[in-house]
């Protein structure tokens, strides 16, 4: 079919509100009997017949919320008292200084730190690097340890 073969069904004729009580919408034209809605203007917006309106009652809060999870900080001096020479997610959670072996995890400088270690975390500071390289050891950065996909459980029918 081509746009010029198209046929039009007959289209009604739009009605001209507020023409006289014969012409079908006349006298009030469907706006019912006095009121804000009869009126010209429609009114301002948001107006809620003097109550306070919903923009005003609402509180106003600066910016968006943020759900994406910080890193969560772990000290030089907690890693004295790890036994273990290498240390990663996992040894911290054992450990019991981070929530979870899947969280990322920033070192930050804050106590002494003698024994020699080899650190492999998300993130540290300048400073916190510095202090393990002094001890002997070594900082290199890894990727945060995905959580393990969940298996679909199938039906038994």
């Amino acid at each position: 079919m081509k746009y010029n073969e198209l046929t039009l069904s007959k289209q009604k004729k739009a009605t001209r509100a507020g023409r006289g009580i014969s012409a079908g919408r006349g006298k009030t034209a469907g706006r019912g009997t006095k009121g804000q809605g009869a009126r010209k203007s429609p009114g301002k917006a948001g107006f809620e017949g003097g109550q306070i309106p919903l923009y005003m009652r609402l509180p106003k809060l600066r910016g968006f919320k943020n759900n994406r999870q910080g890193a969560e900080e772990v000290y030089t001096g907690h890693l004295e008292q790890i036994k273990k020479p290498a240390i990663d997610t996992a040894v911290l959670h054992e450990a019991g200084l981070i929530s979870s072996p899947h969280a990322k995890v920033k070192l930050l400088l804050n106590g002494e730190l003698t024994a020699k270690k080899i650190v492999q975390l998300q993130s540290a500071s300048a400073k916190a690097i510095e202090a393990i390289e002094k001890a002997g050891g070594s900082f290199t950065p890894v990727a945060r340890v995905p959580r393990p996909a969940k298996k679909a459980e199938k039906k038994l029918e």
